[in-house]
C-alpha cells in the first residue's frame, strides 16, 4: 500500500514559503515536492479556503502565507487536507458475520481508534513555529541561509 505523504509535503512547502519573502508560483513549490503543479494547486486550495495561504495571478504572482505560524498547528493543515486516513491498516471485512473477524475487528477498532486520538493530540500541539524554529536551528549548523534548491542538500 503507498503511503499518502501530503501531509508531510504540504509542511514542507509551507516552510520554504515561510522563508521567502515573495509568492512562489505553483511550478516551484512543485519542484520542492517533486510533484506536478496541478497537484500543489489541488492541495493548495484546500489550504487557501482556510485561510492559510493566499494566492496572486500575475506576473510577480503565486502562493504565499496568510497566517501566523504560531497559530497554526499540524492537526490545521492535516484537517484543511481533507483528513486524510492515518493509518495504512485496518479491519478485514470479507466476511462481517463471522465471530472470529468480529472478535479480531472490535480489538484492533479499539487500537486504532487510541493511536488516531494519540496523533491527532499530537498534531495539535506541534504549530508551523516549532517547525521553523526547527528548521532554523537545523540551518545553523550549516552556517546560515541557504536557497530553496539547496536545503535540500
Amino acid at each position: 500500500m503507498k503511503r499518502d505523504s501530503r501531509l508531510s509535503g504540504i509542511l514542507h512547502v509551507l516552510l520554504h514559503m515561510a522563508e521567502r519573502d515573495m509568492p512562489l508560483t505553483s511550478e516551484m513549490l512543485a519542484k520542492a515536492m517533486d510533484t506536478n503543479p496541478v497537484v500543489i494547486r489541488r492541495i493548495m486550495a484546500g489550504l487557501r479556503e482556510r485561510g492559510y495561504v493566499r494566492s496572486e495571478k500575475g506576473h510577480g504572482g503565486g502562493w504565499s502565507l496568510a497566517c501566523d505560524l504560531s497559530k497554526v498547528t499540524l492537526r490545521d493543515v492535516y484537517a484543511a487536507l481533507g483528513s486524510p486516513g492515518l493509518l495504512a491498516m485496518g479491519n478485514r471485512t470479507e466476511a462481517p458475520g463471522c465471530l472470529v473477524e468480529q472478535a479480531v475487528n472490535a480489538a484492533l477498532g479499539e487500537a486504532f481508534e487510541a493511536v488516531e486520538a494519540l496523533l491527532l493530540e499530537r498534531l495539535g500541539e506541534v504549530t508551523l513555529a516549532t517547525l521553523s524554529a526547527d528548521f532554523h536551528a537545523r540551518l545553523a549548523t550549516r552556517g546560515g541561509r541557504q536557497d530553496l534548491e539547496v536545503v535540500h542538500g
